[in-house]
């Protein structure tokens, strides 16, 4: 997740380097009571604010190594 559609900036420069070149996928309004599927609104908000993104893996379940 990021704050604003097509602003990388703060995006990591080893974590730009691993996923490649960004690509738009989704646009919503995200409020702290908004239901998300796999994270916690209230913790990305939070990371948006404090880190400028928010990174969501898949769970092992979804990729087993």
């Amino acid at each position: 997740y990021i704050p604003q559609k097509g602003e990388f900036s703060h995006l990591p420069k080893a974590l730009m380097e691993i996923f490649g070149k960004p690509e738009f996928a989704l646009e919503f309004d995200l409020t702290p009571e908004r239901k998300l599927a796999v994270a916690n609104a209230r913790e990305v908000i939070k990371n948006l604010k404090d880190q400028g993104f928010y990174l969501q893996m898949p769970s092992e379940n979804e990729f087993p190594i």
